[in-house]
């Protein structure tokens, strides 16, 4: 019966809620760096969506779309480094500050889209956590900048022509993001 427990209790994922899974004040200086960008790239997204557009060939892509996908990933690294009561402090005070920097249409749309797809990364992040933190942060990256989107085009422009060029312009800067984490991840590794 003992080893079946045992056995049974490996399989059981971890879950990282509410605490952060490495300690020291090397973790603590990057949640906190991260929280900063984290921040940095909600603001500037919502500043960026109110005054520039970028054509690509078919595609119209807000600006903010290439800023507003790095959140995701400073979203994770927060989440990895401080703990998810953190990511929702971070998550909060990114909707007020945008209010602050984007016209009250791209104000609303975007507090809307990003209480929803922060959520849904923040959960889909945990849930894919035990599978490695680059699994978690692409695949919860992807959920959320797909739920943003659908949400905020919508919202702020009242039609769905700029999906694609939202989506593309997310998806791009979530596969930079990524790139950058997962380098940083080999850079720990090889001094490890």
């Amino acid at each position: 019966m003992t080893a079946l427990s045992n056995s049974s209790m490996a399989r059981r994922p971890v879950s990282y809620v509410g605490r952060s899974r490495r300690r020291g004040p090397a973790a603590l200086a990057a949640g906190w760096s991260s929280a900063g960008c984290y921040l940095a790239a909600v603001v500037g997204a919502n500043w960026a969506s109110s005054h520039y557009t970028l054509a690509v060939g078919a595609l119209v892509i807000p600006v903010g779309a290439c800023v507003a996908g790095a959140a995701f990933t400073a979203r994770d690294v927060v989440h990895e480094a401080l703990g998810e009561r953190s990511v929702v402090t971070a998550i909060a005070v990114g909707t007020v500050l945008t209010a602050a920097v984007a016209t009250p249409r791209i104000a609303l749309a975007s507090a809307t889209a990003f209480l929803l797809s922060e959520l849904a990364d923040s959960w889909l992040y945990r849930r894919w956590r035990p599978r490695g933190q680059l699994s978690a942060i692409a695949g919860s990256n992807l959920g959320g900048l797909v739920i943003d989107s659908v949400v905020f085009v919508p919202c702020a422009f009242g039609s769905l022509a700029l999906l694609p060029g939202q989506l593309a312009g997310k998806a791009l800067a979530t596969a930079v993001a990524v790139s950058v984490a997962a380098g940083m991840s080999r850079r720990r590794e090889v001094r490890s």
